[in-house]
């Protein structure tokens, strides 16, 4: 049997990519020396595909930044404001992710979102009247070439056109339709250079057939591919699909002249359904995503050769996959020299994952696989009991009330109070937790880590560096405070070495967006907090400032969706669980004195199930109780925030009201506070802070900028209920754009809070 893989993590083993990217940005290395790095680690990640025995190789899966961002290169639809830049190519296309500031110009870089369900972000395409989308570079043909030269024979991988369609954003009078003729020009000509190269296979990714899709949706889909296919010449195309099923599209696909149809196995709840009701063509290879690309635990080969054998009764030509890209998974247990053997044995990273298909395929091309070695050892591991079990904790979840998720007193009363005891005034500022990780930061925690310095040594490090954090917001001038988090490596890792029932891993890093890579921790038994996890270094913070300094929490909700979940119990469980957990941690900081405390929702949006009429059913219905769950114990006068990060939360907003925080700030300065039309149209009752500039690039925001900001929120949210802040914690900033965005940010408040005034 044959095997393909989608995608394959691209930072390195070592996140090679993140360093010399980062040293690239600092003016340490030169573009040709980035470029000899990316081409090592394409090599090498082509080389282990192969020894693995991978039949179907993908190249074009590598980025520096992002692939929709290279997708947007490719067809000619990069803004012309980059262009004009006049800097060389790699730059430019730095400056659409990164925003650039310097002596060719000041832009911002694109707007970022999530990819669909996952904690990666892609960089959204804008699309101007004048755009004209053409064949415009030559990465995946160059791509092609370079695996060539080394004996590889690749499949191409390419985002569809009509995934390409349906997430840019059109800046003009014209519509997607207006474009769709160019978009299938342009890929006409792509498979015409294919063709030149004697390109075997091209994969065309084509998520967005797993969303809500219209009549109209389906019919432009289809006669983008009728037209493309009509000159695909001796090249096979692989129309692939993830993150769920094609039930809108099905039938339309499978009449389509693909030559081969990658569907999810794993994610994609009737997928089956389809080929049963359906079935599939004959002269077409299904490519069945049957094991998980997005989770760490082993394959239950039982179940996937089970799965696959039952396949075989709707097709003769099955290719088995990965569920989606390896981008979502680290990169090898390899790394991880600390996890003992009886908790490493349950888990596969990406590498694991090659070999995990390179035994599945030999299996089921075998009869009498069960008493093959490999799928023995494999069922050994799941006859083993894993779970490390809380009866207390379940019980304390089992036994949760209705009255257990609800305030006593009610948001509008709870203002009245709020304001009266903390003196804010109008307009107040704030940032939205984190501070720049220093090197001496860093290396705090890597001695501490080492066995270097004693914990006694290294908390007197850190309560330095608040003071440090404490006196440079008082110097600013901001009215809410925070201690910065110096004492955290990731906002959910954090906790999670802090609460029962996680394991931990030491490089298991995983790209979030461009050089910014998490290392998610294993949900591993049930959760509990064992001992008080911030009140140490919230208490000290608040004893510095007669300012209110808040206390910073990881939402429930959020610290699920960025971990790697158990797959036996529901998440709704998880996230009760965990949920309990925080609520101890937020009481404890009441009693401290502390009187803002905010807990992060950064990923709510992230796990909404992509298909609208299992958001209520299948994840509201438990993630806002979770976060409710949280804070429904304070008194009313502790004033509790949330944020959230890149999303399009308008859909959703009334549920986020009901969240019953008192005050929300939203990651959106990249996508022009567009949120703030659907809060007014919701009538919001949440205090709101929109994000006024992007953290995310280097650029640092002019006061004028964020005045005209501030001037356009005030149009629609009532300035009792506004706040300003950055859009997301600074942890990845330097300290001198920090202090500069930040006095800026100060004096636009002045002058807004001047004019509201008069």
């Amino acid at each position: 049997m044959n095997s393909s893989l989608i995608g394959f993590p691209r930072v390195g083993k070592g996140r090679e990519l993140k360093f010399a990217s980062e040293k690239y940005f600092r003016k340490e290395i030169s573009v040709e020396e980035l470029e000899k790095v990316a081409k090592g680690l394409k090599i090498m990640h082509w080389n282990l595909q192969q020894a693995a025995g991978i039949s179907h190789i993908p190249s074009n899966d590598f980025s520096y930044y992002d692939n929709l961002l290279d997708l947007t290169v490719l067809l000619n639809a990069l803004p012309n404001g980059y262009k004009q830049l006049g800097l060389n190519e790699r730059d430019t296309y730095f400056a659409a992710a990164r925003g650039y500031q310097g002596e060719a110009g000041d832009v911002k870089a694109l707007a970022m979102k999530k990819w669909f369900n996952t904690n990666y972000h892609y960089l959204v395409p804008e699309l101007f009247d004048d755009s004209e989308i053409k064949v415009a570079g030559d990465k995946p043909f160059a791509e092609y070439e370079e695996a060539k030269e080394i004996g590889v024979l690749t499949k191409p991988v390419l985002i569809g056109g009509f995934t390409f369609l349906k997430l840019a954003k059109y800046k003009g009078s014209k519509t997607i339709h207006d474009f769709a003729e160019q978009v299938a020009d342009a890929y006409i000509a792509i498979l015409d250079r294919f063709n030149e190269q004697g390109v075997a296979w091209v994969q065309f990714d084509e998520p967005s057939l797993v969303t809500d899709l219209s009549d109209e949706d389906v019919a432009l889909f289809a006669s983008l591919y009728k037209k493309v296919l009509a000159h695909k010449g001796n090249v096979k195309v692989l129309l692939q699909t993830y993150f769920g099923d094609i039930r809108d599209s099905y039938e339309e696909v499978i009449g389509l002249d693909f030559d081969g149809i990658g569907l999810d196995f794993i994610e994609g709840k009737q997928t089956v359904e389809l080929l049963e009701r359906h079935g599939f063509p004959a002269n077409k290879t299904l490519f069945a995503g049957v094991l998980n690309g997005k989770n760490i635990w082993k394959s239950d080969y039982k179940k996937v050769v089970e799965l696959v054998k039952g396949l075989e009764e709707y097709s003769n030509d099955i290719v088995i996959s990965t569920s989606c890209s390896l981008l979502h998974v680290p990169y090898t247990l390899e790394n991880e020299t600390s996890l003992p053997e009886e908790v490493s044995q349950y888990f596969a990273f990406a590498k694991e994952r090659l070999q995990e298909i390179k035994e599945l395929t030999e299996l089921i091309g075998t009869s009498g696989y069960e008493g093959q070695e490999a799928y023995l050892a494999n069922q050994q591991v799941f006859s083993a009991d894993r779970v490390y079990e809380d009866k207390h904790v379940q019980a304390s979840v089992a036994s949760l009330t209705e009255r257990d998720f609800v305030r006593n007193v009610p948001r509008k009363e709870r203002r009245a109070i709020q304001k009266e005891k903390l003196q804010l005034g109008l307009l107040p500022t704030t940032t939205i937790g984190s501070f720049p990780q220093t090197r001496e930061v860093k290396q705090n925690r890597s001695k501490y880590r080492k066995g270097d310095i004693d914990r006694a040594e290294y908390d007197e490090n850190i309560k330095g560096f608040i003071k440090e954090c404490i006196d440079l917001q008082e110097e600013l001038g901001l009215d809410v405070l925070v201690h910065g988090e110096s004492e955290r490596n990731d906002m959910v890792e954090f906790f999670g070495e802090n609460l029962a029932g996680y394991v931990f891993t030491e490089k298991a890093w995983v790209q979030s967006y461009g050089t910014r890579c998490v290392k998610p921790p294993i949900i591993f038994g049930d959760i509990r907090r064992e001992n008080p996890i911030t009140v140490f270094y919230s208490e000290y913070a608040q004893s510095l400032s007669d300012k209110p300094v808040k206390g910073m929490l990881t939402g429930p909700v959020t610290i699920l969706n960025w971990s790697f979940p158990r797959e036996d119990i529901s998440l709704r469980e998880m996230a009760f669980q965990i949920g309990l957990a925080i609520r101890e941690e937020v009481l404890d900081l009441e009693e401290a004195g502390i009187k803002i405390i905010q807990i992060d929702e950064a990923a709510l949006k992230e796990k909404l199930p992509i298909r609208r009429e299992e958001w209520a059913s299948e994840y509201l219905d438990w993630a806002i109780p979770a976060f409710r769950l949280c804070h429904s114990g304070v008194r009313p006068e502790t004033q509790v925030h949330t944020h959230m990060c890149y999303s399009e939360f308008e859909e959703i907003v009334q549920d986020i009201d009901n969240m019953d925080a008192d005050v929300i700030s939203f990651e959106a300065s990249r996508s022009k506070l567009t949120i703030i039309d659907a809060l007014k149209a919701n009538q919001f009752e949440t205090e709101v802070g929109p994000g006024v500039y992007d953290i995310h690039s280097p650029r640092v925001p002019s006061v004028e900028e964020m005045v005209a900001v501030l001037k356009n929120a005030l149009t629609k949210i009532d300035e009792e209920n506004l706040w300003i802040n950055p859009d997301c914690g600074l942890k990845t900033r330097g300290i001198k754009e920090t202090k500069e965005s930040l006095a800026n940010l100060v004096a636009a408040a002045k002058i807004i809070k001047d004019a509201v005034s008069v």
